[in-house]
């Protein structure tokens, strides 16, 4: 029983870490480091939403590819070559000046931090027991420490250097990350036990349509804030306070997913979605109204403690629905969302960063509406999933 539960902590901790690398890192340093380009080589907002959108184009394609071919999330192999196409992309980030090759780069990194996270997320929901469940929620806070680490070390590297000196930051932290995450694969397929019954795999509920709409949304807007909250933020409140915003975010998503994982076992997943929405869309406007220091740390909070754990929650629905791709699907049409959002508010940008917040905002209440009425028909009986009885397996399993 001892070697059983060392074996969950260290599926979550390097799936923590995987999640850390991939996303908090791969995907989101871009944030933090936005400001630099900015002020330092010129680089305008809306290269900046062409970059982010290549970023979750990529994302796209590789959640597609895992969807397709779910080996892709289950081989050592195709996991690693992942994370060494994320760390290289942003090696190669301060190399070069070129915007086209910018863009290729955070495409590059998109896809791989697709195939880290259905990896992750997948190894992690199928090679943990219902007991242990908590640990689902601390695997996923690996993008909150991957983003306050991020956040912290840009905002250091760029006390003594320049926009280039922290994409180098960047690579070496990603590096690190994927280290401790690099046998993953392997050491879930040699800790958990086997936990598939044919029986009991149900076909797709109906309810899974409005989860995934709802999810479509919340991907368009939180992304939105995602890009440019920490650019909104500097513009309005100069100094370091602006720059340790992001910080603020990843320290505030880190213990968020468990808690919202606990509350699981107390409210409906629908439920839990609303209210975790809710709060994000009044954290996006927050960071848009200009409000002060206060207003920072507000929004910044309210965003870290929900982005992550909607994931958390969504992704348990889809295990709750019982459908055998959740964890692929609603990773696709996330993607998908990412990818339209920042290029949506493209036209928004000329004026600054505030009103395609405010525009994010309305979208994540929309998705917080979605939500809602996803609970009138929502199956509430959690026998099927907190059930310590075989459970079953996502489309991309160990």
């Amino acid at each position: 029983m001892r070697d059983h539960a060392d074996g969950e902590w260290r599926i979550a901790l390097r799936s923590g870490s995987m999640l850390a690398a991939a996303v908090g890192v791969g995907r989101f340093v871009f944030t933090p480091i936005l400001p630099l380009m900015q002020s330092q080589v010129g680089l305008s907002a809306q290269l900046g939403a062409a970059m982010a959108s290549a970023n979750y184009v990529g994302y796209l394609l590789g959640a597609i590819a895992a969807m397709i071919m779910p080996i892709l999330g289950r081989n050592a192999l195709a996991v690693r070559v992942s994370a060494v196409s994320v760390v290289a992309s942003l090696a190669l980030m301060p190399v070069t000046t070129s915007a086209p090759v910018w863009i290729i780069l955070r495409g590059v990194a998109g896809a791989g931090a697709a195939v880290m996270f259905v990896a992750a997320a997948s190894t992690v929901l199928s090679g943990v027991s219902h007991r242990s469940r908590h640990l689902v929620g601390w695997a996923y806070g690996g993008v909150g420490a991957g983003i306050a680490l991020s956040g912290v070390s840009v905002l250091l590297v760029s006390s003594i250097g320049d926009w280039r000196a922290a994409w180098v930051a960047a690579t070496l932290l990603a590096a690190l990350l994927s280290v401790l995450g690099w046998n993953l694969v392997g050491i879930a397929s040699a800790s958990s036990t086997a936990r598939v019954d044919a029986s009991r795999v149900h076909r797709p509920h109906r309810w899974f349509v409005p989860l995934v709409f709802a999810y479509f949304l919340e991907g368009v807007g939180y992304i939105i804030a995602g890009t440019f909250l920490v650019a909104a933020v500097a513009t309005a409140v100069p100094g370091q306070l602006g720059k340790t915003t992001w910080i603020v975010v990843g320290l505030a998503a880190i213990p968020s997913c468990a808690l919202w994982a606990w509350l699981s076992g107390k409210a409906s997943h629908p439920t839990l979605l609303t209210v975790a929405l809710t709060l994000q869309a009044i954290g996006i406007v927050v960071a848009a109204l200009n409000l002060g220091a206060a207003g920072a740390i507000l929004a910044a909070v309210l965003f870290g403690g929900t982005f992550m754990g909607v994931t958390t929650l969504a992704l348990d629905a889809g295990r709750h629905l019982q459908v055998p791709t959740a964890v692929a699907v609603l990773s696709a049409v996330y993607a998908v969302g990412q990818a339209i959002g920042p290029v949506a508010v493209a036209p928004l940008l000329t004026g600054g960063f505030h009103t395609a917040l405010l525009a994010a905002g309305g979208i994540v209440t929309l998705s917080a509406i979605g939500a809602l009425l996803l609970r009138i028909r929502f199956p509430h009986d959690h026998r099927a999933a907190n059930s310590p009885t075989p459970e079953p397996q996502p489309a991309v399993p160990r």
